[in-house]
């Protein structure tokens, strides 16, 4: 027959000792917590220097473990404060990109609102202008400067009238449909303006370069040479342009001196369409034989 799987208690000395200390241990246990009780009821200062020993006892063991427990409880707060800190970056970064982009518009607007309240104050102190309208495109091949314009016939404009913006004289409009317009930039080769010299009065005559830059050439021999910084502005001849528009800045010297345009041509934004300053004479039918 085989023997039993688990052996009796009795079987088993290291066993019997584990029961009869771990009985013992519960009824010294219960003994000392009902001593302790009893003294505490009837003898509290005797209890008090119990209290007192257990204390002095348990101290150094706290005094031991004290920093441990400060040092465990220091880093799972820096710990914590660590996780907190990348949530907060998150945060401030994804902050900080929105203002950013509000910063950008922001400026873009107030770009927007100066030339704005320039080309109102300029409209408001100036001859009523045809209509005002963006320069949605440019056409800069070879040595020939245009800008489309987003007015056409159905917004009054009319090919040969003046165009400017608050900065000064752009060009003058070349062709027209019914909602946009082409518009001949000042530094268009083929462009020329009449122009008059602020400082001296005397007459000039601007021509495009084609390649954004102006020549100024003074058309009275007998005028003081132009000097650098001298502004020009158009004379009013020929009916097209009206009198004292801003058109450029001499940047050389001498009777021909090169110039820049006061409107640059890479900034161009919103423009003013001007009447003609002189309406040309109309044309007159030709004249057929009667009978």
């Amino acid at each position: 027959m085989a023997p039993p799987r688990h052996r009796a208690r009795g079987f088993s000395r290291r066993l019997q000792y584990s029961l009869f200390f771990g009985y013992v241990a519960a009824i010294v246990g219960v003994v000392v917590g009902l001593g302790l009780v009893l003294v505490a009821r009837f003898d509290p200062i005797a209890f008090q220097g119990i209290r007192g020993l257990a204390l002095d006892l348990t101290a150094p063991v706290s005094t031991a473990l004290g920093p441990v427990a400060r040092g465990g409880h220091q880093i799972g707060q820096e710990m914590g404060d660590y996780l907190q800190a990348a949530s907060d970056n998150r945060r401030l970064r994804a902050e900080l990109a929105v203002a950013r982009r509000q910063l950008i518009q922001a400026r873009v607007l107030a770009f927007e609102n100066r030339r704005l309240r320039a080309t109102a104050r300029l409209v408001e102190q100036g001859m009523a202008p045809v209509t005002v309208a963006r320069i949605v495109g440019s056409d800069l091949a070879g040595t020939r400067r245009f800008a489309t314009l987003a007015a056409g016939s159905a917004e009054g404009v009319r090919a040969g009238q003046p165009v400017r913006t608050a900065d000064g004289l752009v060009g003058r409009v070349a062709e027209v449909g019914a909602h946009a317009a082409r518009v001949v930039l000042l530094t268009d080769g083929g462009s020329a303006v009449p122009l008059r010299v602020v400082r001296t009065g005397a007459p000039a005559l601007a021509e495009g370069r084609g390649s954004g830059q102006l020549d100024v050439r003074l058309t009275d021999a007998n005028s003081p040479p132009l000097r650098r910084g001298d502004l020009v502005v158009t004379s009013g001849t020929g009916g097209v342009f009206p009198a004292d528009l801003p058109v450029a800045a001499i940047t050389g010297m001498g009777e021909v001196a090169p110039a820049r345009a006061l409107a640059d041509p890479a900034t161009l934004d919103l423009a003013i369409v001007l009447p003609l300053a002189a309406a040309p004479p109309p044309i007159a039918p030709p004249q057929g034989r009667t009978r």
